[in-house]
């Protein structure tokens, strides 16, 4: 798989409205899960007590974190996309975003990209791209929504 390479505003603004691709699979596992319970102080029993989630979950097992699928924005982000030639990229916002589809552990999932659109606001250039997190095997994705990014391209 061959990422999309991005050197300008030009070279971004001419991918608007066109897929850039799609990730390799990521599996989350329960020490994830668990590792982000810790970080975040998040140890809700649907996502690190396997027994009770098995027995009670309407999920019938635990699963990932809604935000740690959102944090892995970034790793499967850069599967797909290199952005070159910038003195800096500031993660700007996230909009129309709707968690769709819960992740049982042990799942995988990938990202789905599109550039919805960029704007050159004096010089930095302001990029909405779609994404959508895909589950294997599973029809309904784990959530779609926009990420908006600023690039600072050097000149």
């Amino acid at each position: 798989m061959s990422k999309v390479i991005i050197n300008s505003f030009e070279e971004l603004e001419k991918l608007v409205g066109h897929d850039l691709g799609i990730s390799e699979y990521h599996e989350f596992t329960q020490e994830q899960i668990n590792l982000f319970a810790d970080a975040t102080l998040d140890h809700q029993w649907i996502h690190t007590d396997k027994e009770r989630a098995v027995k009670e979950s309407p999920f019938g097992d635990t699963i990932a974190h809604g935000y740690l699928t959102l944090s892995m924005l970034p790793h499967l982000w850069n599967q797909i996309v290199e952005v070159r030639n910038l003195k800096l990229q500031v993660n700007y916002g996230i909009e129309k975003f709707k968690f769709n589809q819960p992740v049982l552990v042990n799942s995988k999932v990938r990202l789905a990209a599109k550039v919805i659109s960029a704007i050159n606001l004096r010089g930095v250039t302001k990029a909405n791209i779609g994404v959508k997190l895909e589950i294997e095997g599973n029809k309904k994705p784990a959530y779609e929504g926009e990420i908006v990014f600023l690039y600072h391209f050097n000149s």
